[in-house]
């Protein structure tokens, strides 16, 4: 059983929407802590068909159970009917009940124009696995199957991660009619997962999708409000250095990639191992920048030169550069001694495989990624 970071404390006072990708754990989560909430499970074909034919029963059925309103009503899946939503607005007006609204995302909300609660709900989103949740964690395992729950523990999640690919093609694409060319948005899944972590040039991506600039720009629009992956900007705050603006582009597990390339296994010392490592560094940041109630600014920095950190964290307060290699050397810290001449406050790391810790003349602190990660998440980084 995982013990998960992410704090739920909020829905002690305030309705919340709980968001997350499929399979990243929210259900369980919610009955692991709140056993005793009365749920609504919109997967439940019974109470789907029940609401969808008269959303006023949420109301009717709460009076007459008399639930208590200090204790959060959980409902499940919350996207397959969004006019629930205005039955929730009205109890939380009228009779002061408190919700936890669970999804896989709001797309399907916005395009309904449902009702988001108007800035009564706080917004909490569940990540995949990070690695203070899992005891005896291997790093091999994680950049090969990636983090989802069931995908990592599971002894070949091959046909796992076939499924999820598939059925979110199906279900969240085909069903939703979010576009009507499925097999152009299949080439460009696997296209974009080519891309993951790189510059994203559209006219490109376009081109070998043989799809409009726009319909590309559409469909990374879809991955980003699906949950299934976020763009990485690129740090503006220029010196000297002429910058490069363009985005990359992160999908949101590790695993996801690793099955759309069709990598296979990632062995450490591997160029196909350097940008796992550095996507699963991704995961661990992102989670820990939503956890930790931070939301700190993350972005990358790269000059027209080709100097380039792959992570800034704050404005900037930390500049992050991963690697794969089992000792760092001067060739590595190129990139951050660049950086540091353009920016000098702040704290320069770069992450790796080395066995232990160690700091350059300079100033920059060579981490093992176990360090780095322990030390992220135990707030001696950033605060």
């Amino acid at each position: 059983m995982y013990k998960r970071m992410i704090d739920l404390r909020y829905s002690n006072e305030e309705t919340c929407f709980l968001w997350g990708p499929r399979q990243t754990g929210k259900s369980t989560l919610l009955k692991q802590r709140f056993p005793d909430n009365p749920r609504f499970d919109l997967l439940r074909s019974d109470v789907y068909r029940r609401f969808l034919a008269n959303p006023a029963l949420l109301r009717e059925e709460l009076a007459a159970d008399a639930h208590p309103t200090n204790v959060s009503v959980i409902i499940d899946e919350v996207q397959k009917v969004p006019d629930l939503l205005d039955e929730v607005h009205w109890m939380i007006e009228n009779r002061g009940y408190r919700f936890i609204l669970c999804g896989s995302s709001a797309r399907k909300l916005k395009r309904k124009h449902a009702n988001l609660l108007g800035g009564r709900a706080i917004r909490l989103e569940l990540h995949p696995l990070a690695y203070p949740e899992i005891p005896d964690f291997s790093i091999e395992q994680a950049l090969t199957w990636g983090l989802l729950p069931r995908h990592y523990l599971h002894r070949n999640p091959t046909r796992l991660l076939q499924s999820y690919v598939g059925d979110y093609l199906k279900e969240e694409i085909a069903d939703e009619a979010l576009t009507r060319n499925i097999p152009a948005f299949n080439r460009f899944l696997e296209v974009a997962a080519l891309c993951n972590g790189e510059l994203i040039n559209f006219n490109n991506i376009a081109s070998d999708c043989g799809v409009s600039m726009p319909t590309a720009k559409n469909y990374f629009g879809i991955l980003e409000d699906t949950l299934l992956g976020h763009f990485l900007p690129a740090f503006r705050k220029r010196a000297k250095r002429r910058l490069i603006g363009a985005p990359k582009f992160f999908f949101f597990d590790v695993g996801i990639v690793g099955y759309l390339t069709r990598r296979g296994p990632v062995v450490p010392g591997s160029e196909l191992f350097g940008r796992a490592f550095e996507h699963f560094i991704h995961m661990e940041i992102m989670a820990h920048r939503a956890y930790s109630g931070l939301f700190y600014p993350l972005s990358y920095w790269r000059t027209a030169s080709q100097f380039e950190v792959d992570f800034i964290l704050g404005e900037p307060e930390i500049a992050v550069e991963v690697k794969g290699a089992a000792s760092a050397n001067d060739r590595h810290l190129k990139g951050l001694r660049a950086f540091k001449e353009e920016h000098p406050a702040g704290t320069y790391v770069l992450v790796s495989l080395d066995p232990a810790p160690r700091r350059t003349a300079d100033g920059i602190d060579i981490l093992p990624w176990r360090v780095f990660l322990e030390k992220l998440w135990d707030g001696k980084l950033i605060r």
